[in-house]
């Protein structure tokens, strides 16, 4: 499902290039108090890491379900100059963050 998302944004701005990433609702990379836009931390890693790459919402024509009658959806999208961008990006902004090793006790 998540390529038919990919192809249907390309199809409808192929201005955004070959290399798209759509977002999750879920997202971290996502600021939580305003969706439309990325967290600080996220555009900071964008500007040092992905220089170039942009952020748009998009509207597409999208089944919930093979089958199912398509309806107007909005998702975010990030385009990426360099399929190597994407790829860093999706590294370390989609996969889930380790978790923090816990302090070994200090001896008595």
């Amino acid at each position: 499902m998540f390529l038919d998302i990919v192809k249907a944004v390309q199809q409808r701005n192929p201005a955004l290039g070959s290399y798209v990433l759509v977002l999750r609702g879920d997202s971290r990379a996502r600021d939580a108090a305003d969706p439309s836009r990325l967290t600080a931390e996220a555009e900071a890693w964008l500007a040092e890491h992905a220089p170039g790459a942009k952020l748009s919402e998009e509207k597409i024509l999208l089944s919930p379900y093979p089958g199912g009658m398509p309806a107007d959806r909005a998702v975010t999208v990030l385009a990426f100059a360099d399929a190597r961008h994407l790829a860093a990006f999706a590294t370390t902004w989609t996969a889930d963050p380790e978790p923090e090793e816990a302090e070994a006790p200090m001896p008595d």
